[in-house]
């Protein structure tokens, strides 16, 4: 697969991705983050804001690697 291919793949799969995850980060952050203290709240919210990217991190490997 070429390069221009993976990379079209890999940027509908991020953006569907991303959105998906806002959805899922939003639903948690209303839960009981919300009546835990301001230091729990802060700590959840710096974890929601950057637990997207370990996932996608093999996805973007991918579609980066050079054609043969």
């Amino acid at each position: 697969m070429k390069q221009s291919h993976r990379k079209l793949i890999g940027t509908i799969l991020i953006l569907v991705f991303v959105c998906v995850y806002a959805l899922v980060a939003m639903a948690l952050a209303q839960g009981r983050i919300t009546e835990a203290s301001k230091t729990v709240q802060t700590l959840a919210y710096i974890a929601l804001g950057l637990a997207w990217v370990l996932p996608l991190l093999p996805l973007i490997r991918w579609m980066e690697r050079k054609d043969p």
